[in-house]
């Protein structure tokens, strides 16, 4: 069963939308288009139920049910209770939150460890707390390679080691990190393990219970839907938390990191992220399964049409002696967010012939400075980044191509 490319951008207006014809979009890390099904419920929840909700009269009600469907289906596609499940404005928002909410947990001498892959939505908050007396262990990227090593980790670890904060995977270096095995190790010194997945999410949901992390974060809007962050936080941990909600939400799960109040209308309609899913798998099996199949099936799906747009992307990469690829430079234990720094050639002018080839690229560090500074990259002008989904053609690869040539032979 191979991905049908056609039924996969049907499901985008982006794709259809002639303002955008002709421009190939590689700036999928930064924002994925959203999907119809999401665009939909959006749009019918506006125009229908844009009450406050849960009071007896219809549209209250139907609103509160919508909300309740997300939490419900996305428990169930990311195999986790769905009192586990909390939406938030963004995941850096959210993790300033938890910040505060895991202070009290923590006492003078204490240490928690911060890796230096970070966007640093998952990097600033924690490093704030040196203040409040909490001492900060730096885990540091490997000069050349980019990558995180479980040795350094090790050496870091101790009996006051609280937490671990690091990327499921980079948004410039795109090396996928072994969170199953990073969280063993985490529980063998008693440190809760907080993991960012905003770079890995959009190529396929995971299996929270699987990978074992305590909290576990990304972006709905990367991942085809609206501007939202999605939070995992074990039930367990949540219950230890101090209350960042008004003091008569004390122990309401959904509530307590949502200190604002939810946004009814984007938690509604985050359901129409698992209406696609659902759409897909319908359209390529026909076999009745649970939502964690589904998800296994959607996402070998996935990385099979990634990893061939990856290898020969790659490929034409490798060839060339005038480009810096940043981190791995095959597909094994990667994900199609890839870094190039022209070598001969100004990047701000390689950049700007790339956008007149249509291409939709980005440049600069993403804030995932701390990475860069790691590998004496300049964080100004940064990298070129390269990103693509499950929805991108070849064809759009081989456009690609054709602009890297150009901008880098003329």
């Amino acid at each position: 069963m191979t991905l049908d490319l056609k039924f996969i951008r049907s499901q985008f207006p982006a794709f259809s939308e002639p303002t955008l014809e002709g421009w190939a979009f590689f700036e999928n890390a930064g924002g994925s288009y959203p999907c119809k099904q999401v665009i939909n419920k959006l749009t019918d929840f506006y125009m229908k139920n844009k009450v406050q909700v849960c009071y007896p009269y219809p549209a209250s009600t139907l609103a509160g049910k919508l909300m309740d469907t997300s939490y419900k289906r996305m428990a169930d596609y990311l195999n986790v209770d769905e009192t586990e499940v909390h939406f938030g404005p963004s995941t850096t928002q959210n993790i300033y939150v938890l910040a505060n909410a895991m202070q009290p947990l923590w006492k003078e001498g204490d240490n928690i460890i911060v890796s230096c892959q970070d966007h640093e939505a998952n990097a600033g908050a924690w490093r704030r707390l040196e203040k409040q007396d909490i001492t900060i262990f730096e885990w540091h990227v490997n000069p050349k390679t980019g990558l995180l090593e479980l040795e350094y980790l090790e050496r870091l670890l101790t009996n006051k080691t609280k937490m671990i904060a690091y990327p499921h995977c980079s948004n410039v270096i795109g090396h996928v990190n072994p969170v199953k095995q990073i969280s063993a190790l985490a529980r063998k010194y008693g440190a809760v393990t907080v993991v960012d997945g905003v770079g890995y999410a959009p190529h396929g949901f995971p299996d929270l219970k699987d990978l074992d992390a305590d909290i576990y974060l990304f972006s709905l809007y990367k991942t085809f839907g609206s501007h939202l962050g999605l939070m995992y936080v074990d039930k367990d941990l949540i219950g230890n938390m101090e209350n960042q909600s008004h003091f008569f939400k004390e122990g309401i799960t959904r509530s307590m990191l949502t200190p604002a109040g939810p946004d009814h209308a984007q938690i509604a309609a985050a359901s129409g992220v698992l209406d696609y899913f659902d759409a897909i798998y319908n359209h390529h099996f026909y076999v009745e399964a649970k939502p964690s199949e589904r998800r296994k099936a959607i996402n070998r799906l996935f990385l099979e049409h990634e990893t061939l747009l990856m290898e020969q992307l790659l490929t034409f990469l490798r060839a060339r002696d005038d480009i810096r690829i940043i981190g791995p430079e095959t597909a094994k234990n990667r994900a199609p967010i890839i870094s190039i720094i022209p070598i001969n050639k100004n990047i701000k002018k390689v950049y700007a012939a790339l956008t007149k080839h249509k291409l939709m690229l980005g440049i600069g560090n993403f804030y995932a400075v701390r990475p860069l500074m790691d590998m004496d990259i300049p964080t100004q002008p940064g990298v070129i980044r390269i990103s693509f989904l499950h929805y991108t053609s070849l064809e759009e690869i081989d456009q690609l191509i054709e602009g890297l040539q150009i901008a880098l032979d003329n």
